[in-house]
């Protein structure tokens, strides 16, 4: 089994990416006394891109893969990065999807933010828009992977067909998706969701109306973003999970600059 390492052990690789052009630097959480990693890279006048991580403390291999794309040099440097290692340091070192006050943090962007984490990546963003947002994730139910993209209004999805063609091009398990499949839709109210093998395709528009506390994807998304959140399986060997995220944002990142 492998070792879960320490968050302390997280940052101090980040720090050392500063040898590499990796900008990496402390934000202050709003209300809290901690703080949040964000790492900046590549062109700053290229696309703007926001990468993030761990928003909930007990999906661990996201956090470390997101550290090992950086390290290795898959972010195309022709883009603009706002990277945000471990968005949930106190649930990371806790080991729980909640925060240090017992909040979910991916439902609290809602106006200026509810959490503190929240409250620190929107003050951060203040003066910054972006064409493309990554988040990742890990689903404790889920067998495969898969990856939501919300969609505009009369749009076609983009990226969904290609990740998934490049997570079986790589062996790697994908999720079949079905009615049963728990997504998380309040109880009553009409999912917003078209499902395919291993991709959740979003009506923005109405996930906007029936969810009640905002999700950073879709935070990005009333910014003029396109989000994606991809999730591996939890249940699923470490390296695994490491490569299935390694695929994502590669792949995500080929058809963005393309």
């Amino acid at each position: 089994m492998t070792r879960l390492r320490t968050y302390e052990e997280l940052t101090a690789a980040w720090r050392a990416l500063r040898l590499l052009g990796f900008r990496v630097r402390e934000v202050a959480c709003v209300g809290a006394p901690r703080t949040i990693l964000v790492a900046e890279y590549g062109d700053p006048n290229g696309p703007r891109v926001s990468l993030s991580a761990g928003v909930h403390g007990d999906e661990p291999a996201a956090p470390w893969a997101l550290l090992g794309i950086a390290r290795d040099g898959l972010l195309d440097p022709r883009c603009a990065y706002r990277i945000w290692p471990c968005l949930n340091p106190s649930g990371y070192l806790a080991q729980t999807r909640a925060n240090a006050e017992g909040d979910d943090i991916n439902r609290s962007f809602t106006r200026g933010g509810t959490t503190p984490e929240a409250r620190a990546v929107i003050t951060a963003n203040r003066d910054r828009r972006f064409a493309l947002a990554l988040d990742l994730h890990e689903d404790f139910e889920a067998q495969g992977c898969y990856l939501y993209e919300p969609l505009r209004p009369d749009a076609s999805p983009r990226f969904a067909a290609q990740v998934v063609a490049a997570l079986d091009a790589a062996g790697l398990p994908v999720q079949g998706l079905d009615g049963d499949f728990d997504l998380g839709t309040p109880a009553g109210v009409e999912p917003p969701y078209r499902l395919e093998r291993g991709a959740v395709l979003v009506d923005a528009e109405l996930e906007l109306r029936v969810f009640p506390g905002l999700p950073q994807s879709m935070f990005h998304y009333r910014r003029g973003a396109q989000p994606l959140t991809f999730e591996s399986p939890r249940p699923a060997p470490w390296d695994d999970r490491i490569a299935a995220h390694r695929v994502f944002v590669t792949t995500a990142l080929a058809i963005f600059v393309s």
